[in-house]
């Protein structure tokens, strides 16, 4: 738990998974890559799946909801996931009801942040797992997910916000937004054209949660952008923008995938900006 003025933050496991490593890291060569992140014997990294909550006494905002259990044993197998009830039982876990949450932030779409969005129901169903909640995704991301192509459309899965739709739960932004006050979205395209990331201010404190921007500490140097992402030009001039910003005003950042030190603050170190990790219980 991290106190933020009259915020409350906990940074949440929603389990772990793999990806290959090489589409981790794009255009780095493995000699440089597997230094910080091993790859098992198929390739893969270990990567974390973190959401974070974010409570004030007056309402109860979840950022991303890890990728849900909707999965069949091959798909596991595929990605190694180890998600012990995912993001449903981690909140069960610390006492918190799913009616309770009023907001649900979806950085975007890929079925890595969106798979916890919905779970089945007693007859098989995709439903929405949090009833109550309003879901806030930019317009840009929500357009990109309904006119999918060959290069887009594995890293989607319609049954993980189509439900939103039908429940009349999903609220669309054009842009950076105030969810609630001292909440902010912020978009950080690159990854896909509608990413966005979350700022939260308060006390003359600022988190940032800048979700695929930055999903681990091994992806702070400027050059090291994920294969996935569909516009990683646009990704480089966003990372360079951001970071500049959390350097100069001191931000905690929150990383959504990174396995080992996921809280920190930056610093620069030699002339490369480096993550210094602040102790902060994972729940």
């Amino acid at each position: 738990m991290l106190p933020l003025g009259d915020f409350q933050l906990d940074l949440i496991s929603a389990g772990r998974f793999r990806l290959d490593g090489g589409a981790m890291f794009g255009v780095v060569p493995r000699v440089l890559w597997e230094r910080v992140a091993p790859p098992d014997d198929r390739n893969r990294i270990e990567l974390a799946l973190h959401c974070l909550l974010i409570r004030d006494g007056k309402r109860t905002i979840l950022v991303e909801t890890g990728m849900g259990e909707k999965w069949g044993p091959k798909d596991r197998d595929i990605y190694a996931l180890r998600s012990e009830g995912g993001i449903e039982a981690a909140l069960q876990r610390l006492g918190v009801p799913l009616e309770s949450i009023n907001t649900v932030l979806l950085t975007h779409l890929h079925f890595d942040h969106a798979g916890g969005a919905t779970r089945l129901d007693s007859g098989g169903e995709a439903v929405p797992t949090f009833p109550n909640a309003e879901y806030f995704v930019q317009r840009k991301e929500w357009d990109l997910a309904f006119d999918l192509n060959e290069r887009t459309q594995a890293s989607f899965r319609r049954e993980n916000y189509e439900p939103l739709a039908r429940s009349g739960q999903i609220r669309l932004l054009d842009g950076e937004a105030e969810i609630a006050p001292g909440v902010s979205a912020v978009p950080m395209p690159g990854h896909t054209p509608g990413l966005q990331g979350v700022l939260v201010r308060a006390g003359g404190s600022a988190a940032c949660f800048p979700s695929d921007l930055i999903p681990t500490a091994a992806h702070l140097p400027y050059p090291y952008i994920m294969g996935y992402d569909l516009f990683p030009l646009t990704t480089l001039e966003t990372k360079k923008r951001i970071i500049s910003r959390a350097l100069a005003e001191g931000w905690i950042l929150h990383l959504v995938h990174e396995p080992e030190t996921p809280v920190g603050t930056l610093i620069l170190e030699k002339g490369r900006v480096v993550l210094r990790p602040l102790e902060v219980p994972k729940r």
